[in-house]
């Protein structure tokens, strides 16, 4: 026991005492004591950007968060945000990887877990000028109205029911097949769940890998934020390769599929497989980043969006105003004898500032993913080590009461009085991101979510439960990376439309 003990503190000791050297060498942001070895870890509540925010009202705009070792930088306000994502963006835009990220992304082969490089922007280059261009997007367009106005007829037949009149819905159960459906059509042109709700042989083990890469990359070890530790909780490498293997065996089936397809019709389709296969050989894309590209769509755009879209519908049903102000443009617009199509939304600016203030309020990923120092470089003063993971509390600027007037006031038209871009431009707004490693499906995101919102707007009036006051709807968050409501909103909707404008439009 004694060997032990000795063995351990020689291991602690050189540690430690980098540690000490680091914080005496650096001026580093201020923020809470850290305990020796585990840092904050255990000073952090559940709801990450709230403490966050919280800790800034006691050490200001920009704080040092040790997990375990490591030295993780907030910031949380404007200024601060445009230092790290514009005028540093270049030495902050490396990606922190922990050790299930780092063999799920085959060493930042893809492009969300990539380090900034010659492979990073040949990557982002593919995304943003062939995947998501707006020539591409135009023509997957009938896909998302298929799949919306497949929403639609959902919650009509639901709610038509006899049995179901006046009674309310988990809204959630019927948004969530759209984003499913949307994503997996547009990366791998299938639907895997049909007209009745029932998933195929391919589309169940698609969720089994989605779900089962979601346990394995939440069962973080201690050792992932003290690496001295790692040999005291060691990675399950059998689970993590056979997940893997799992994953490719069926992304490359689903690729041989369109292969073949491609040889009898002598043409390939718009969806991104096609497209990442047709231009594997002009952008030298290995198989394992064109699997990594398909899967981060995946992961990127299928919570978001239901999240988005959930949140706004709380905030809709809590504000009555709002959504009959929403409703009466739209009626304007599009009138009660059509269905609304995204060429509409030009015409429907109130809609467009009910998207953006649920943005604003509900970012679905609060803290971004953490940007990595690939340099030593100075933020809001202050020492950022090279090697230190750096956050931007979006949630935190978008709540500022130093440049949003009643910032916590669900209140659109604050978008009509002023315009505030969020898609990267305007640093008060950062539901996408900025810079470098801004999303890159930013636009195909916005689309989905408003055309989401506004037929459910156009189709339906949405209510609270009986006995359930708007007011009372609770709007606290899950915690993790995305915010998940922890109180999924239950709500009673009420056609607004004649029965023949609730049928599915079929791409």
């Amino acid at each position: 026991m004694a060997l032990f003990m000795l063995l351990l503190l020689a291991l602690m000791l050189p540690i430690l005492g980098y540690t000490i050297y680091q914080r005496l060498r650096f001026t580093l942001p201020p923020g809470p004591r850290p305990l020796p070895i585990v840092g904050n870890l255990y000073d952090i509540t559940p709801v990450r950007f709230r403490c966050f925010a919280d800790w800034a009202k006691t050490y200001g705009p920009i704080i040092s968060v040790w997990l375990g070792s490591t030295l993780n930088v907030v910031v949380m306000n404007t200024e601060l945000a445009k230092e790290v994502l514009k005028e540093k963006d270049q030495q902050l835009a490396d990606r922190h990887r922990n050790r299930v990220t780092e063999r799920f992304s085959r060493g930042g082969m893809d492009l969300i877990w990539a380090d900034y490089g010659p492979h990073y922007v040949k990557v982002r280059k593919v995304c943003t000028v062939e995947l998501f261009s707006p020539k591409r997007l135009e023509s997957l367009r009938p896909i998302r109205e298929d799949e919306v106005t497949s929403m639609v007829e959902s919650i009509f037949k639901e709610c038509s029911k006899s049995a179901n009149v006046g009674k309310s819905i988990l809204v959630k159960e019927f948004l969530s097949p759209v984003a499913f459906n949307n994503i997996t059509r547009l990366a791998f042109g299938k639907r895997f769940v049909n007209a009745e709700g029932l998933t195929d042989e391919q589309g169940l083990e698609f969720k089994a890998i989605v779900s089962n890469g979601i346990k394995i990359g939440g069962s973080l070890a201690l050792g992932d934020h003290i690496p001295w530790l790692q040999w005291m909780f060691p990675l399950e490498e059998d689970t993590i390769n056979k997940h893997n293997e799992r994953r490719d065996r069926l992304t490359k089936s689903i690729m041989e599929e369109h292969n073949l397809a491609r040889k009898m019709t002598g043409g390939a389709k718009q969806h991104f497989v096609d497209a990442l296969h047709s231009l594997q050989k002009e952008y030298d894309l290995s198989d394992d980043t064109i699997i990594g590209l398909l899967w981060d769509m995946i992961t990127a755009g299928t919570d978001t969006t239901v999240i988005s879209v959930e949140w706004a519908m709380a905030e809709l049903i809590r504000n009555p105003r709002v959504q009959q102000k929403a409703q009466e443009e739209i009626d304007r617009v599009i009138g009660t004898d059509r269905v609304m199509t995204e060429t509409d939304f030009s015409k429907l600016h109130y809609l467009q500032c009910v998207t953006k203030e649920a943005l604003r309020l509900h970012p679905p990923t609060p803290l971004m993913l953490p940007h990595k120092a690939n340099a030593n470089v100075k933020i809001g003063g202050y020492d950022i080590p090279k090697g230190s993971n750096i956050h931007v509390n979006v949630w935190a600027v978008a709540r500022d009461p130093a440049v949003w007037k009643e910032p916590l006031q669900f209140r659109p038209e604050r978008f009509l009085e002023e315009d505030v871009d969020m898609k990267g431009h305007d640093f008060r707004l950062l539901p996408f991101g900025a810079g470098r490693r801004i999303c890159p499906g930013a636009q195909l995101a916005i689309n989905l979510v408003t055309s989401m919102l506004g037929h459910l707007l156009h189709h339906f009036s949405w209510a609270p439960p009986e006995g359930v006051k708007p007011e009372d709807i609770d709007l606290a968050e899950n915690p993790g990376l995305v915010t998940y409501m922890k109180t999924p909103v239950k709500a009673v909707p009420t056609p607004r439309l004649a029965p023949h404008l609730y049928k599915r439009i079929v791409a």
